[in-house]
């Protein structure tokens, strides 16, 4: 065995719990949302662009909280919706999103709380448990 072997399997054993992490956000597609409810899931919806300051800021907080508390990944469903895709689409406007940078925590046909382009970590935390 060689040092680019072990630095290989060192390297994977890091790398691995990143990109299940990555999995675990879906990127929307029409309908997602509507199935993933009616499934009886709970969601955090991201509403993002990716030219937004905030929206990188509230990813982080997210990468963050995710990674240090696995209750959230093991009960919540993440979808990440794209406002400059969707901004105009009915799964923004009949939740009355106003702008990207918005999460919403949803359950059934109720919604259980939301930040409007806020990037206190405390705050997400507190959405984040609501879902819990």
């Amino acid at each position: 065995m060689n040092r680019r072997f072990f630095g290989g399997v060192f390297a994977a054993l890091f790398l691995i719990p990143t990109f299940a992490y990555a999995a675990k956000t879906l990127d929307y597609k029409p309908g997602l949302v509507e199935e993933r409810l009616a499934a009886g899931e709970t969601l955090l919806v991201d509403y993002a662009a990716d030219w937004c300051s905030t929206c990188r800021r509230q990813e982080r907080i997210l990468t963050e909280l995710r990674e240090n508390n696995p209750a959230f990944d093991e009960n919540i469903t993440f979808i990440r919706i794209d406002w400059d895709k969707y901004k105009n689409h009915a799964v923004t406007s009949t939740r009355n999103v106003p702008r990207r940078s918005t999460l919403l925590v949803l359950r059934g046909d109720e919604e259980l709380g939301r930040i409007i382009a806020g990037t206190n970590a405390k705050a997400i935390e507190d959405l984040l448990t609501k879902a819990l």
